[in-house]
């Protein structure tokens, strides 16, 4: 199980990294002189503390990311355990179960012989129905 969680898991990191919560921006300062001086260079555009501003929000934005696939990789990771662990289970359960005898099953049913009897009735009738709506088809399908 774990190449599965592991997968899971970098489908969290990699979906954190491809999508970016604008939300989180949104809520940020809005700066008054936005572009700096657009005479300067790129690189003498923006005064330091501007700068250092749009580092610290970067590194709160990934630190807030961080915290969020704390949360969610171990929720992610049982997930994959436990949805594994239940196929198992239920895969032996219905090969055990698929082992009895009709008898045993109707002991563990705990079911009316009648209606027992009724639906072995119908599970006949059924197969009937079916196989006449196959020869139908055959002929049908042969003009």
């Amino acid at each position: 199980m774990r190449d599965e969680s592991k997968k899971a898991a970098l489908q969290l990191v990699d979906m954190e990294c491809g999508y970016l919560t604008v939300e989180y921006f949104r809520k940020l300062p809005q700066d008054i002189e936005k572009g700096g001086n657009p005479t300067h260079s790129i690189f003498d555009r923006y005064n330091d503390s501007y700068l250092r501003r749009i580092g610290v929000n970067v590194l709160s934005y990934v630190n807030m990311v961080c915290a969020s696939l704390r949360n969610s990789i171990p929720k992610s990771v049982v997930y994959c355990q436990v949805r594994e662990a239940k196929r198992g289970l239920l895969d032996h359960f219905f090969t055990d179960l698929g082992k009895k005898e009709s008898k045993q099953l109707s002991k563990l049913l705990d079911e009316d012989p009648a209606i027992m009897q009724r639906r072995g009735n119908l599970g006949k009738r059924l197969e009937l129905y079916r196989s006449a709506q196959q020869e139908i088809d055959a002929v049908a399908w042969s003009k």
